[in-house]
């Protein structure tokens, strides 16, 4: 719940200095958080691990809709995308550098005992897993693909 309550802090905020960009992604956020909380047909609370999902799920969107922009050289699309990506991130809990998923990658070979890339898919699961809403997927895969080739 305290998530919501930072969101509409957050919304008063950007309201009370009229920016727009920042007023429409944390709108975004509300919306899709009330669409989880209601999907199952009654209003229930959802965990902090689903609140994260939610919001890394919606930087991801915004991220990739920015470098399809980017790629059609459009700027003018691409630059609120980008901004509403990082107004959402500062929800997230901080980011662990590659260094840090290197490390975890590493123990998580290691108690497994993955050989090869064949293993890469139960690897993958225990460190997304272990690093829910810390890391970003595809850098979490190029770690692996490294570590096992």
């Amino acid at each position: 719940m305290s998530l919501q309550v930072d969101i509409m802090t957050a919304m008063k905020a950007a309201m009370k200095g009229k920016d727009q960009t920042a007023l429409a992604a944390l709108r975004a956020v509300k919306s899709e958080i009330l669409l989880a909380q209601t999907a199952t047909g009654s209003k229930e609370e959802i965990s902090a691990e689903e609140e994260i999902k939610i919001l890394s799920k919606m930087v991801k969107q915004r991220k990739d809709s920015a470098a399809i922009f980017l790629e059609q050289d459009r700027n003018d699309l691409a630059e609120p995308e980008l901004a509403q990506a990082e107004i959402i991130s500062k929800f997230l809990p901080a980011q662990l550098s590659e260094e840090e998923i290197t490390v975890v990658v590493i123990k998580t070979i290691a108690t497994t005992g993955a050989e090869g890339m064949k293993d890469m898919g139960k690897v993958m699961g225990m460190v997304s897993k272990e690093l829910a809403g810390k890391a970003d997927g595809k850098t979490i895969s190029n770690i692996v693909k490294a570590k096992l080739s």
